[in-house]
């Protein structure tokens, strides 16, 4: 049976801080505000799938909906909630909403990801 130490992960033992690597890589490490905002919608498996298919084609409500397995009603609060973070853009056509991506590195994201998975 492994011990404790062979399970976790390892850690330094003593606090030695490389002062110049910190201050060079602070600013950078900063600009990731909000990004967890995106990859929180992204862990939820509907999503995923909308932004997969609208990084294909600009599609109504209903035409997600029918892709998903859901009502336009679960469609709609899907693409409300990717609306709201700003990663999707809608247009009216007469009685029809249609959406799109609001910008393509979203869903070249996911297929980079699909590609990752498909090596693995």
């Amino acid at each position: 049976m492994a011990s404790q130490l062979e399970r976790d992960p390892p850690v330094c033992q003593v606090n030695c801080v490389n002062e110049e690597k910190v201050k060079r890589l602070k600013p950078q490490v900063d600009r990731t505000e909000g990004v967890a905002t995106i990859f929180k919608a992204l862990a939820d498996d509907t999503r995923v799938k909308i932004i997969y298919a609208l990084s294909e084609a600009e599609l109504c409500v209903c035409d997600v909906a029918a892709l998903i397995g859901s009502s336009k009603a679960t469609a709609s609060y899907h693409l409300r909630l990717l609306y709201h973070i700003g990663l999707t853009r809608y247009r009216k056509a007469g009685k029809l909403v249609y959406y799109r991506l609001a910008d393509p590195h979203i869903g070249n994201l996911v297929r980079e990801v699909l590609q990752h998975l498909a090596r693995t």
